[in-house]
């Protein structure tokens, strides 16, 4: 057996093994690496770690703080306040806002799945207060997260930006990030109309406490200017313009805004500011920002370190290590040159679309898109399909079947639903992630791929 393909049977162990048991992928790729390397390859560890990537390590690490430090001083909650004040507490509007606020947060650099960790515990529960379809609302807000991923600024962007510049293929991330945007936000409206959109649009005239409202509240008992008691939170006013009453831990209720608030807006506005205006690197500006803050606030910060996503930064970094083995073995032009040896090109491209969502719906997209775009980039170089529609192509299929319940985002959409509805929720979203797998590879194909994009 040849070497490239001992790497090959290596990388597949290690995703099936971390399907099947619960054994962390970025530690088994990890091991992979060290005894592939020194067994089979006789390299020394030094050559091993030579393979870390320690650029990623830095956005993963700089980035994940930051968003926990602004989780635990409030400031995250205080934004989804403003936004859904902002379109004047309209229930059929809530789910979008959830789409556009965890879309704002992965845009200018948080990981996935700690943008759904933070937005689902609200979303969900607005869902359950307002009736909404948990799975209209899980769906958006994963569909948002997507949306944002492959900004510039982004984990998912960084990683096939980066891989495309390495290998000085075509690139346009501007196109990516609009396309990945564009095809969340047409799949959302499907899922708006698919999981009780209609009956939300009906519900119009139905809104949830706005500042004016909260200002204008009275006693419990009173009565309202109709007659009546007022509605209490799970109970809705008929007609146009009414208001829903809410308690008073309602999530919506103006709260104002403290010193680390302010503080925090400041430091997210600096971050995006340096990355995009100035080219700052983004790890490295988030690590200084969320530095910052914890002098500000030592007590506050206190305990965002043990928030970082250290499961997400040890699976992509085992990840990319053992593909930088593969790479130095030669394992990516082999591989690359037995997908040119299919007849068709546009085949190839399909089949490799199609590798990206199955995988993804059990292992973690950050991986597969480690893993795959290298794979691919013999193949892209041959130049017989279009470079940047194929990279497109293979980034949205990767990247929309996190719905399934398999993949981070999807389970903590389950883990946040109501206790009620937890398995109905997972049925859902294993139904919708399996169709994913089909829809968005033949979908992305014929979108980006046969019209010869790049």
């Amino acid at each position: 057996m040849s070497i490239q393909l001992v790497t090959v049977v290596a990388l597949v162990l290690v995703f099936l093994t971390a399907t099947i048991l619960p054994v962390h992928m970025g530690a088994l790729a990890f091991v992979a690496a060290f005894v592939v390397g020194t067994v089979f390859v006789g390299e020394s560890t030094d050559d091993i770690v030579a393979g870390f990537p320690g650029d990623l390590f830095i956005i993963l690490v700089g980035v994940t703080l930051l968003f926990a430090i602004a989780k635990g001083n409030g400031t995250v909650d205080r934004l989804v306040q403003l936004a859904v004040r902002a379109v004047g507490g309209r229930i059929a509007l809530i789910p979008w806002v959830m789409f556009l606020v965890t879309g704002v947060l992965t845009a200018v650099g948080a990981v996935v799945p700690a943008a759904v960790a933070i937005i689902a515990p609200i979303g969900m529960g607005f869902a359950n207060r307002y009736r909404i379809s948990p799975m209209l609302m899980g769906l958006l807000i994963i569909n948002g997260a997507s949306a944002g991923g492959f900004s510039p600024m982004s984990i998912f962007g960084s990683i096939v930006n980066g891989v495309v510049d390495r290998n000085a293929l075509p690139s346009s991330p501007g196109l990516l990030f609009l396309s990945s945007f564009l095809f969340n936000v047409a799949l959302s409206v499907v899922v708006f109309f698919l999981f009780g959109g209609r009956e939300l649009i009906r519900r119009s005239g139905e809104v949830v406490a706005t500042a004016t409202a909260a200002a204008e509240s009275v006693p419990v008992g009173a009565t309202s200017l109709v007659g009546g008691p007022l509605p209490g939170p799970s109970t809705t006013a008929g007609g146009s313009g009414s208001s829903a009453g809410l308690s008073d831990d309602d999530p919506t209720a103006p709260q104002p805004l403290t010193r680390d608030n302010v503080f925090t807006l400041l430091g997210l506005a600096a971050l995006a500011v340096g990355a995009l205006g100035f080219g700052l690197d983004v790890g490295f500006t988030a690590l200084t920002v969320a530095a910052v803050l914890s002098l500000i606030s030592p007590v506050s910060a206190k305990a965002a370190v043990g928030q970082v996503a250290w499961p997400t930064v040890l699976l992509i970094c085992g990840i990319v290590t053992f593909v930088s083995l593969m790479e130095r073995v030669g394992t990516i032009d082999w591989l690359g040159h037995l997908v040119t040896q299919i007849g068709s090109p546009l085949l190839a491209a399909i089949i490799i679309c199609l590798i990206g969502a199955i995988v993804s719906a059990f292992a973690s997209t950050t991986g597969i898109l480690g893993a795959l775009i290298p794979l691919a980039v013999p193949f892209l170089l041959a130049g017989e399909v279009g470079a940047i529609g194929l990279i497109i192509a293979l980034s949205i299929s990767s990247s929309v079947v996190d719905s399934s319940p398999f993949s981070t985002s999807g389970a903590l959409v389950v883990a946040n639903s109501p206790e009620a509805q937890n398995d109905k929720v997972f049925r859902g979203l294993m139904v919708w992630g399996f169709s994913m797998c089909a829809v968005a590879p033949i979908a992305t194909w014929l979108l980006f791929v046969v019209p010869g994009w790049g």
